[in-house]
């Protein structure tokens, strides 16, 4: 068999995070759920379900692909918290999870933190677990380019990204003071490998990119001049959190729950698509980014 070219090994690698985010989905059945303004009070079963929406910003592809371990993990979901009947949304923009958000009430959310962040106060989150991965970035972001030595030399130059969409997110999270987009020449992408790619071609000079992508570098052909001259603080991962539909009793189960889904027969499952862990917590790994993203 041929060897797969450095390309072709990219593209790979971005399928496969394609099916860790569509995995996430797993939370999300098919079965009707109450209208917005009449939430659910008691369990799944009820006919009204459990709403669940997934939120991966800068996500793509389609969550079929993901089918099978979608079933996996809807059946371990399910039978360790009761829930007879379940709803959800997989999602990769914000407007399309607020319109779920909106229409079905859900009970639950595993966002983005750059979602988590703009849309806590709106709608009342509670953060009851976060979600370690391996192969979805967005713990941290770095700055890339061929012949600038660092940031610094970066500001007033153009600077490719896909990650322009929050400018809230980027300027305080991200650069977090040391810098602002304001300060570069904008070259907006909308795929991460394009974003690269801007910088090989010569159209950008610079890229604001995350972790996921600088994995990527070794195996993307004629990048092999191109390093990271910033790097920011490392952030939380992404975020299970509870909206006000969800009873006490409820969420407390599903919190205490979480570090099961990964266990057992779950464990196969969870590695295939990329989870390393999904674990309780409180609001208190993210108090530092709330407050440096302000109310």
């Amino acid at each position: 068999m041929a060897r797969a070219s450095p390309r072709d090994r990219a593209t790979l690698w971005w399928v496969r995070g394609t099916v860790f985010r569509a995995a996430l989905a797993a939370f999300c059945l098919a079965t009707p759920a109450a209208a917005a303004d009449d939430p659910p009070a008691s369990r799944g079963d009820d006919g009204l379900g459990v709403g669940i929406v997934v939120l991966n910003e800068h996500g793509v592809g389609s969550a079929s692909l993901a089918q099978p371990y979608l079933d996996q993990m809807v059946a371990v979901a399910a039978a360790q918290n009761d829930w007879g009947a379940a709803r959800g949304q997989y999602c990769t923009t914000r407007s399309a999870a607020e319109a779920f958000i909106r229409s079905q009430a859900p009970h639950y959310g595993i966002l983005s933190l750059a979602a988590f962040l703009a849309m806590r106060q709106s709608y009342r989150l509670e953060v009851i677990g976060t979600v370690e991965v391996s192969l979805v970035g967005g713990q941290q972001y770095h700055m890339i380019s061929e012949d600038a030595a660092n940031l610094d030399a970066c500001r007033g130059r153009t600077l490719a990204t896909n990650h322009a969409d929050d400018l809230r997110f980027v300027n305080r999270i991200v650069l977090a003071g040391s810098s602002k987009l304001a300060d570069f020449t904008l070259v907006e992408t909308q795929r991460p490998l394009l974003t690269i790619k801007k910088v090989l071609t010569g159209e950008a000079e610079c890229a604001l990119i995350d972790d996921a992508q600088l994995a990527q570098l070794p195996h993307i052909e004629g990048a092999e001049g191109v390093r990271s001259i910033w790097d920011s603080q490392k952030l939380p991962p992404m975020v299970v959190v509870a909206f006000p539909a969800a009873p006490r009793e409820e969420r407390q189960k599903f919190r205490k729950n979480l570090d099961h889904v990964c266990d057992g027969d779950g464990r196969t499952m969870c590695a295939a698509v990329g989870i390393v862990s999904l674990k309780p917590a409180t609001g208190s790994p993210y108090a530092a980014v709330v407050a440096a993203y302000g109310p």
